[in-house]
């Protein structure tokens, strides 16, 4: 029987380790706590929430007018990197996708307002909007 060489299983380890990785990055996702990110109050705007179909813990889905734009929120499923980092949640602001990221501390950030997190996707596109000023937001290329 030939012997394995260090090279094999080293690769081999390291594959072990991805898949591991992978498997308990999944787990922990679907096994994360439910929160009331997303339960904010429902005064003062303009837009209707959707308060069914969506996942405990998920944030519900929203369509409103914030400073003269348009700002949507939506669970989304299927797959794709850039939707990975969203936990499965888009927005939009005047119909073009922000990209969102949920933090391990179940806060959200965006790519305009990456160092300021916020408690919603909601809140993550007002402060978007905030940011902008104005300005139009342009299609962020996924990798």
């Amino acid at each position: 029987m030939p012997e394995i060489s260090r090279r094999r299983a080293l690769t081999a380890a390291a594959a072990l380790t991805v898949a591991a990785g992978a498997q308990a990055l999944a787990v922990s996702a679907s096994a994360a706590p439910a929160t009331s990110a997303g339960h904010e109050e429902h005064t003062g705007h303009t837009g209707h929430d959707e308060h069914t179909g969506h996942q405990p813990g998920s944030p519900s889905a929203f369509d409103e007018v914030y400073k003269g734009r348009r700002i949507q929120g939506r669970p989304t499923t299927g797959g794709g990197h850039h939707h990975e980092h969203g936990g499965g949640y888009s927005v939009f602001v005047d119909g073009v996708e922000l990209h969102v990221m949920r933090n391990a501390d179940g806060s959200w950030i965006s790519v305009v307002s990456h160092y300021d997190p916020v408690s919603t996707p909601r809140a993550a596109a007002r402060a978007a909007v905030d940011e902008l000023q104005g300005a139009a937001l342009l299609p962020f290329p996924a990798n």
